[in-house]
Order: structure tokens, then C-alpha cells, then sequence
């Protein structure tokens, strides 16, 4: 049986790694311990706890299409409708438990989306990625591994390809070709849980053409791999869970995280390639991953769950859940959210299969979901702190609290109704700060703008996808214009 870790266990495993860490410009010693980067280790954490929960289990674990066990569902490769529904559920869920990114989505997405292109690059060229990939995945499965899909180059200047750059290593390429390998440099950018990872997987960013197939690799590597580094990206309110304190953090116990991933002159194993140079297949690789990754913003929904939940509860705390325009603000709240489950329920339930087996989301829809998602959330936060009030922010901090000179005044002063201690009151308020203004905001208000492509890349494939004659066809039809007049 495929060993299923536990959330000690995967913290242990994590220790063993030898990544190269930066933050504040100084290497970190001990990423798991790092009181900044710690939250986000414990919200992956919990995508291995619940699968222990046997409350939990039909969503958070699968069966393996290769050996038949029961593997954690971030690892498993969709076979059914019902696994691209249950990964919906599961993310938002987890969405839910965490109140942030719990950063396993976007491994799983990889998985999934090179099952499909392996198969398709091996049937038109004759090569062995699908059999490299699935024992890759094999090892993937079998030692409930986490892994990072890293997509993103940092682009150089957006007016040219990879090959006319003035650096090449704004787009991630090889630099040399040995018998048992090859040496890449670039860098991957906003990568989510990076050092939380045991794996990165790398794929191109964008459609390659013949002159910069040295730009169409894809390939899979331990993170401590020799000559990856990664550097930590700020975020709002991060210092907050390094002062020792745990009312300022809201969330006090889940985070995120993003990172800089350099690859200085890394060596990779030809058994670890899945891509090499097959620049045809890259824009298949990058959509199909899109979807995929569009579809898991699920846990925005669970998120959503969340800060709802806070927004009512303030209102309860401040005495103002009776107000009619209170309680208007929370029905559209619920109703926004509802509605981007909505999205992800549908493209999963209008998945098709592949010939590989694999089953592909409804592109469309995934990015009709993911559209949605980059306004939503934005106008659920808006109501969270307008229900909230101007507290919010100019809440002293829990020191302040504490203070045996001030402390009182606070208490007194920020005292709402005699059964609700102003420490809760201060809680669910940080609470909100969080998702809409701090440390979280990250994962549910830029993310859900840039992550898996920004506004304009799911507008484009709107466009594309849509069957503009198949609809003026019917309008034609109903009115009387016949197929073929000249007007048609």
C-alpha cells in the first residue's frame, strides 16, 4: 500500500531537505520553523491530516489508476467527472479549514495536465514521456509527495519572444545538452508554497514557436536540487507572525507563501524530462494546465465561506444583525459565492475524457469560472469591511491590549455587548483584516486577479472558445433568415 503521511510526518519530511532559502535578504536556516513562513507549512499540512479524517476521506484521497492504492487526491490523475467534482469539493473545503492557500492545487494540476500532453507528444513523435511521466508519478504517489507546478518566467520584456531577449534567462531554456542530461538557467516566478514542496515541476509559460524550441521543456526535480534558490516574496502584515503574538495574525494558525525560484546552471536527468523541444505541443501544455488551475480556485470559494462567516459574526458582536441593510450585504455576499461554485461545479461536470484517459475540465467554463473569480471575491471583501466598520484598521495591537497602563481603556472602549468579551470582537476583526487587507489577501484578492492567467488571458480564451457561428445560426433561424441567404 502507498504510504498516505501525516502531518507530523510530512512536517519531518521537510526537514530533511537542503533548500536554499532567502528572505529579508538573509538565508533561512530552518524554513519549517521560520515564524513567517511556519503558516504556510501547517495550511499544507492539513491537505495530509484530513486525509487520515474518515469524514474526509472520500474527498482527500483517490485510487491510483496505476497501481490501484489509495493515494492523497493532489496526486492522483483524474479518471472520472466525479474526481473532477470531488477536487472541486476538496478545494473548497480545504478553502474553508485554512482561510487561505493551501498550495497542493497547483502540483496536482501540473500532474494532470502532462498526463495528457505526454501521451499526445509520444503519439505523434514516438518518444517515451508518458512512460518517463508515469513512473515519475509512480514515485510522485507512492511517497505522497508535494509538489510545486512552477509555470510562471518572469518575461523580460513582454514585446519579445524568448529568443530575442536581451537575457535568456528571462524565459527558463537549456544552455547545454550532455549524454545524460541537459543544463538549464531562468528563473520561475510567484511560486506558491515553493519551500513547502518536495518537488518542482516545470512547464513553459507561454506558446513557443520553432525559434525558441530551447524554451519548450518540461521536467520534474527535488527542490534542494543544487543550484535552485528561492527567495521569499513580501506580503502585507508579514512581520505580524514573527512578533511572538497571535491576535494581530487573524489567521492564527495558516498562511501562504510565494517565492522566487532561480535555476543557476541546474543539471537535469533525462529521465526527468517531459518536454524537450517539441514547441508545437507547448500551447496544448500551458491551456490544459490553465484549466486545470482555473478550476482549483474552488478554495476561493472556501475561502469566501470564511470571511462571510466573520462578517456575520461581527455584525452579531456590534449589535447590528437585525439592520436591513446588513443583512441585504450578506445575502450578496452568499450569493457571489454561491455563484463561483457555480463555476467550478460546472466545468467539472462538463469534463470530457482524453485519449489518454485523463479527464480534461470543460476549458470553457473553467475559464468562464476563473473570470468570475477576479471580480468576486474583490466584492465579497468590499461588503466584509464595510459590514465590519473603520475598527478594522485602526485597532490597536494585542500589546496594547496587554499593556497594564492602557490595556483597560481599550476594554472599556471597545466594549460592544456585555456577553461578547472585546477580545473576540478584536479576533474576528483581525480575522478580516487578514483576508481582505493582510498576509491572506494575497491568496484570495491578487491571486484570484493574476493567478492561472490575469483577466485578459481567460477573456482571449473566452473569445476562442466560443461558438460565435453556431449562435448567430439560431438567432438566423428564428427570425426567418434563411441558411445560405445572402445576408447570412
Amino acid at each position: 500500500m502507498s504510504k498516505l503521511m501525516n502531518a507530523k510526518e510530512y512536517e519531518e519530511s521537510l526537514r530533511k531537505l537542503n533548500l536554499q532559502v532567502y528572505m529579508f535578504g538573509k538565508k533561512v536556516e530552518n524554513p519549517v520553523d521560520d515564524p513567517i513562513i511556519r503558516p504556510s507549512m501547517n495550511a499544507v499540512a492539513a491537505t495530509y491530516e484530513l486525509a487520515h479524517r474518515p469524514e474526509y476521506e472520500d474527498l482527500m484521497t483517490a485510487t491510483s489508476h496505476i497501481t490501484g492504492k489509495k493515494v492523497n487526491r493532489f496526486c492522483n490523475i483524474h479518471q472520472s467527472r466525479d474526481d473532477l467534482l470531488k477536487k472541486s469539493k476538496m478545494g473548497r473545503l480545504l478553502g474553508a479549514k485554512t482561510g487561505c492557500c493551501f498550495q497542493r492545487c497547483v502540483g496536482m494540476d501540473a500532474l494532470n495536465a502532462l498526463s495528457i500532453t505526454t501521451f499526445d507528444i509520444d503519439a505523434k513523435h514516438g518518444t517515451e514521456y508518458n512512460k518517463r511521466f508515469l513512473k515519475y508519478l509512480e514515485y510522485v504517489q507512492e511517497n505522497d509527495l508535494t509538489c510545486d507546478g512552477a509555470m510562471t518566467d518572469t518575461k523580460g520584456d513582454r514585446s519579445l519572444p524568448p529568443h530575442k531577449q536581451p537575457d535568456p534567462d528571462m524565459f527558463m531554456h537549456v544552455v547545454e545538452e550532455k549524454p545524460d542530461g541537459i543544463v538549464v538557467c531562468g528563473s520561475k516566478a510567484h511560486q506558491t508554497g515553493a519551500v513547502n514542496s518536495h518537488e518542482i515541476i516545470i512547464m513553459p509559460t507561454i506558446t513557443m514557436r520553432e525559434e525558441d524550441k530551447d524554451y519548450a521543456i518540461s521536467f520534474a526535480l527535488p527542490s534542494d536540487t543544487e543550484g535552485i534558490t528561492y527567495i521569499i516574496g513580501r506580503q502585507s502584515c508579514d512581520t505580524r507572525k514573527s512578533e511572538g503574538m497571535t491576535i494581530d495574525r487573524g489567521n492564527m494558525h495558516y498562511g501562504g507563501h510565494e517565492a522566487l525560484c532561480v535555476f543557476d546552471h541546474v543539471f537535469v536527468p533525462w529521465e526527468r524530462i517531459f518536454m524537450y523541444k517539441e514547441y508545437e505541443f507547448s500551447t496544448q501544455l500551458v491551456e490544459n494546465f490553465a484549466a486545470y488551475h482555473r478550476q482549483s480556485y474552488a478554495c476561493k470559494v472556501g475561502v469566501g465561506d470564511v470571511l462571510i462567516g466573520a462578517s456575520q459574526t461581527i455584525a452579531e458582536y456590534n449589535g447590528a444583525e437585525r439592520a436591513s441593510h446588513v443583512k441585504d450585504k450578506i445575502v450578496e455576499m452568499n450569493h457571489l459565492n454561491e455563484t463561483l461554485y457555480c463555476g467550478c461545479i460546472a466545468c467539472a461536470s462538463e469534463g470530457h475524457k482524453e485519449p489518454c484517459g485523463t479527464y480534461l475540465v470543460d476549458v470553457l467554463l473553467a475559464n468562464i469560472h476563473k473570470h468570475n473569480v477576479t471580480r468576486f471575491p474583490y466584492q465579497i471583501a468590499r461588503l466584509a469591511q464595510d459590514i465590519a466598520g473603520g475598527l478594522m484598521v485602526t485597532l490597536p495591537s494585542e500589546a496594547d491590549f496587554k499593556s497594564p497602563e492602557i490595556g483597560k481603556w481599550l476594554e472599556k472602549y471597545y466594549k460592544t455587548k456585555e456577553d461578547i468579551p472585546t477580545e473576540y470582537r478584536m479576533r474576528i476583526l483581525r480575522l478580516i483584516e487578514n483576508i481582505t487587507l493582510g498576509t491572506a489577501a494575497v491568496g484570495y484578492l491578487t491571486e484570484s486577479m493574476h493567478g492561472a492567467g490575469s483577466p485578459q488571458a481567460q477573456r482571449i480564451m473566452i473569445t476562442r472558445l466560443i461558438n460565435m457561428n453556431e449562435k448567430k445560426q439560431i438567432a438566423k433561424e428564428l427570425c426567418g433568415i434563411e441558411k445560405g441567404d445572402h445576408l447570412s
